[in-house]
């Protein structure tokens, strides 16, 4: 269930994706790889939620490690058993059971993932319902990473719209320290700008938005996703405007983390919208 082509009018919009085999070998993150059962880097090797507390083996295989030696996104994508269940020519849908002894050794909250993608004339949406199991509430943490690029642009003339929102205070290994600061948004080219940030979102439906060349990329957070990470860097040319159901290292910090009850659901949906533009503006059809 990797994310590894969503074209255009003909013209690759995303990016790491030349070498799929190669980011499954590694573990790295390609295309629209969702990170669970964690985002992003956790602040150590270990994690307490609900009682439970959790020691981590950086030798297992199912783990990524960061070059500080911070275990990240999880379970890496290439990992994941998903099931599909339904199919066709627009729509495809998995099952994924965190019921495997490897898998519970990391997160051990049995729970099942079913993602569902959409695509459409205008877009691609992803919907995601987490169900937790019945012996004990499950933490949600998970999230999406869309690698996207503009095609045509050199990154420095890519355009950059991010909303008003509040950015998320980080130490030096990048994980939050709990501090929140104004961000007044940002609507202008890339240049030589680069982000590797966290945000906590107002409200639900919070947009964030790359345009150039003729288009634009709208990653829409439509439920479920009250923080967003954008990871822009300088000397790469791609953009990830990532979608987050709860902070880096929450499952250690315990902040902004959602936990489902016995037997409930967490729902969570998010939407890449594509639009020709014109000056600045999006073409609207009749």
């Amino acid at each position: 269930m990797l994310g590894a082509s969503l074209r255009h009018r003909g013209v690759e919009l995303l990016r790491r994706v030349d070498d799929l085999e190669g980011a499954a070998a590694k573990g790295s993150t390609a295309g629209i790889p969702m990170l669970h059962p964690w985002a992003n880097r956790l602040g150590g090797m270990s994690y307490r939620v609900s009682g439970i507390e959790v020691a981590l083996d950086p030798s297992s295989s199912l783990l990524h490690v960061d070059q500080r030696g911070l275990p990240m996104h999880g379970v890496p994508w290439s990992r994941l058993a998903w099931e599909p269940t339904a199919a066709d020519r627009t729509r495809l849908v998995a099952r994924l059971d965190w019921n495997r002894e490897e898998l519970l050794a990391i997160f051990p909250f049995r729970h099942r993932v079913e993602l569902a993608t959409t695509l459409d004339p205008t877009g691609l949406t992803m919907e995601t319902v987490l169900g937790a199991g019945p012996e004990g509430p499950v933490p949600v943490s998970f999230g999406f990473h869309p690698y996207i690029g503009l095609p045509g642009l050199r990154r420095a003339d890519w355009r950059l719209t991010l909303p008003a929102v509040r950015r998320l205070a980080l130490d030096e290994q990048g994980i939050p320290t709990g501090q929140e600061t104004p961000f007044g948004g940002f609507d202008e080219a890339l240049g030589e700008v680069g982000f590797d940030d966290g945000f906590a979102l107002p409200e639900e439906g919070t947009a964030l938005s790359l345009a150039g060349a003729g288009r634009r990329i709208t990653v829409e957070l439509v439920a479920g996703y009250r923080y967003a990470q954008v990871f822009a860097p300088v000397d790469k040319d791609y953009v990830a405007l990532e979608p987050m159901t709860a902070p880096t290292n929450s499952l250690r910090s315990g902040r902004g983390l959602h936990l489902v009850e016995p037997g409930g659901t967490f729902r969570a949906t998010f939407r890449i919208r594509v639009e020709e533009t014109r000056c600045g503006y999006a073409l609207k059809r009749a």
